[in-house]
């Protein structure tokens, strides 16, 4: 019997060995395998983002999956008849009667909502984060521009998709928020009342429910998923970039083998997060929904805030002076509603198009695969803190209700001072930023020349007291002194020997750009300062 079984694993064996080297697709995956072998990935902290964020959508993946089996997505109206007393007898709608069976009825139907609802939270950090690593580095350069947009996509999708899951419940809360996207969009110039209609399906709230759970369980997943597969290409084709150190050129990857190496150490981050996630769902409360009560088009929440990740959209309709109106065809417009969607939307649309301006700005056309630091694209990371400033003070104005009432300040002294420091602080930030970088090119340049200092004055046969410095190694060297520096590009007449606009704007562009910076040191040989240059680094020259 033994044996027979032996005999016959050996067969099996032996076939799957066979079919995996006879046939294509076997072929395909061995040398698919025998690739990501010898493929090697650069290890540094800031690629755990991406693992946040593979991590965070897989939970809600399979959390959604799960949901949908309890959760109805219906306006249709029932009277509750579930475990919470309070609510038994009330006129609810059939989603919010599914979810409140889900908390209450379904053993671990609770803690799987609240899973759902901390992944959706973290998620749009994790992206966010690794838009402003990108951004700060250079990694959004060529060949990865398209990679970029990618990404920026995907945290629209995700904004999308929270916002729709967001309204699901149908509770008093959510109620309050699609009241208010409602009139919003309402307010659109000439097309908002046809989109109004289309969206929630008649007057408010009509099917407003059912749309958005087509949106949430099909569009929204559907375009993570082809986002996904966009980027995971691209990695594929293009060398991953990497941080500059000692070793690391433009055409090889310093770092560790994808499998198994890579592979394992994130694997292992993405478990730590699963189980953080599952840890908060168990632990900490979210969305109590019996707390607010069912949707009521008649009633609204008092002191309601939206998710984090769309305060900035409330607080850019906070942030409006009342009373902006014109009248223009007999129609009144108001700019309390096209200012923010003008400002945001413009705000968007730099994110997503920077890469190709900034392209375009300087003219290059070639790949970059080793990372800058922050503090040598001194106009760049000053734009990115001038953009975080901006999107930060949108964000906290969306509570300037609550900060009022916890400092005991007037509302309106409080918006006055987020106007003031929407237009004043991106510019401060701005300047700030851009000379701390140029400090900071200073004194690395400053360590290329001199090295470290080391406290330690010694005399020359001259006469002159100098100080000794400690030279940096090579890898200290090569990292302070080895960055690219761009050079500001040369306005070039046409054909016909005239200077078009467009050149003259993108040279004026480019000179403010590039300009007002440090140039780098030449990071071969020791400094002036050294022990080698002055004789006096050896103990025998000491004691001499």
């Amino acid at each position: 019997m033994r044996a027979d079984r032996r005999r016959t694993r050996s067969i099996s064996e032996r076939a799957s060995e066979y079919l995996r080297e006879r046939t294509a697709p076997g072929r395909a995956a061995t040398a698919f395998i025998s690739e990501l072998r010898g493929r090697a990935v650069p290890v540094h902290w800031t690629n755990l983002f991406g693992v946040i964020t593979v991590a965070s959508i897989a939970v809600l993946f399979v959390t959604g999956v799960m949901l949908m089996f309890v959760y109805v997505p219906s306006s249709e109206v029932v009277k509750y008849r579930g475990d919470f007393s309070p609510l038994v007898g009330v006129e609810v709608s059939r989603a919010f009667d599914s979810v409140m069976r889900l908390s209450f009825d379904i053993p671990g139907g609770l803690m799987l909502r609240q899973l759902h609802h901390w992944a959706a939270l973290l998620v749009p950090a994790s992206i966010m984060l690794q838009l402003l690593v990108s951004f700060f580095t250079g990694a959004f350069r060529r060949p990865r521009r398209g990679s970029w947009v990618a990404l920026f996509l995907l945290l629209i999708a995700v904004l999308a998709g929270g916002w729709s899951g967001y309204a699901l419940p149908d509770d008093a809360l959510s109620g309050t928020g699609l009241r208010i996207v409602h009139g919003i969009v309402h307010s659109i110039p000439f097309v908002g009342t046809w989109i109004a209609s289309f969206l929630f399906g008649g007057e408010f709230p009509s099917t407003i429910i059912e749309n958005l759970n087509l949106i949430h369980v099909a569009v929204v997943p559907a375009a993570l998923l082809l986002l996904i597969a966009i980027r995971a290409r691209s990695a594929y084709r293009n060398r991953p970039p990497q941080f500059a150190a000692g070793g690391r050129e433009e055409d090889n990857v310093v770092g560790i083998p994808i499998l198994p190496r890579a592979a394992a150490r994130s694997g292992g981050f993405f478990s730590i997060v699963v189980g953080v996630l599952v840890l908060m769902a168990a632990a900490v409360q979210i969305s109590p929904v019996w707390a607010y009560g069912p949707a009521d088009p008649g009633t609204v929440s008092a002191g309601s805030q939206p998710d984090w990740y769309t305060g900035f959209l409330d607080g850019a309709l906070r942030l409006v002076p009342p009373g902006w109106e014109f009248v223009l065809f007999d129609r009144t417009f108001t700019l309390a509603l096209l200012a923010p969607l003008v400002v945001i939307g413009a705000f968007l649309l730099i994110v997503a198009v920077y890469p190709f301006l900034e392209g375009w700005l300087s003219k290059d056309k070639t790949d970059h695969h080793i990372l800058d630091r922050p503090r040598n694209t001194a106009t760049r990371t000053g734009i990115g803190v001038a953009g975080m400033m901006f999107y930060g003070v949108l964000w906290l104005a969306a509570s300037a209700d609550v900060m009022a009432l916890v400092f005991q300040l007037s509302f309106e002294s409080v918006i006055v001072t987020l106007q003031v420091a929407l237009i004043a602080g991106p510019v401060l930030a701005f300047m700030l930023t851009r000379r701390i970088c140029l400090a900071l090119q200073k004194k690395d340049r400053d360590l290329v020349l001199h090295g470290y200092e080391t406290g330690r004055v010694v005399r020359l046969p001259g006469g002159e007291f100098v100080e000794v410095h400690q030279p940096l190694d090579e890898q200290e060297r090569w990292r302070l002194a080895a960055h690219a520096h761009p050079e500001a590009i040369d306005a070039r007449p046409s054909e016909s020997g005239q200077l078009s606009l467009v050149e003259r704007m993108r040279a004026a562009l480019a000179a403010m750009f590039y300009a007002d910076r440090v140039e780098k040191a030449d990071s071969a040989g020791p400094g002036e300062d050294s022990p080698a240059a002055l004789g006096v680094g050896t103990e025998e020259n000491h004691r001499a």
